[in-house]
């Protein structure tokens, strides 16, 4: 890249969780993919499918696992934050895209309190854990930088959660209750 004069920027992106954004509502075929199963999905959205269909929130271990997580309209504005600020000719801009940290026992946690506001009987239910990998771990990534390109965030707020379940709950019928609990286990455990 020095050599040769060459722009790079690499988002580094954590989970992302949303099921709209303002250009998605506009029409439903517009809608993001929303992966909910054991291995593609992501956690928040499983335990949010788990809290609708009156499955145990599924915690592997004592969820002490820690990521960034990012609103899916975050997603879209760090990206545009990228094209608009390239980095110097020759220079390799590394951005972690995520705007907030939870642990997956925090996320249990805040899915079981506001569905348990809506009336849902949330549980949550500490599992083996059937990935191969720490149950603590050092955690640390800087994100300012997007921040101070300008990044104006969407947290994880009670009321995102409770209009994600409100969303979730109108497709309770399209849940596939079989692909939630773990089918593989990646430490050659059974």
């Amino acid at each position: 890249m020095r050599t040769h004069g060459l722009l790079a920027t690499d988002l580094m992106q954590g989970p992302v969780y949303g099921l709209s954004t303002l250009e998605a509502d506009l029409d439903p075929r517009l809608a993001p993919h929303f992966h909910y199963d054991d291995i593609f999905g992501t956690v928040l959205n499983r335990f949010l499918v788990q809290a609708v269909a009156g499955i145990p929130l599924t915690v592997y271990g004592g969820g002490g696992q820690t990521r960034g997580f990012l609103n899916i309209e975050d997603t879209l504005q760090c990206v545009e934050l990228a094209l608009r600020h390239p980095p110097a000719a020759g220079e390799l801009r590394i951005l972690n895209q995520f705007t907030e940290r939870f642990s997956v026992a925090q996320l249990a946690e805040r899915v079981r309190d506001v569905g348990k506001g809506l009336g849902f009987d949330v549980r949550v239910a500490h599992i083996a854990n059937p990935r191969k990998e720490k149950e603590e771990h050092y955690y640390n990534p800087k994100h300012q930088a997007l921040f101070d390109l300008g990044l104006e965030p969407h947290y994880l707020t009670d009321d995102v959660l409770a209009d994600l379940l409100h969303r979730i709950r109108c497709h309770r019928d399209a849940i596939d209750v079989r692909r939630i609990m773990p089918r593989v286990s990646w430490t050659g455990r059974p």
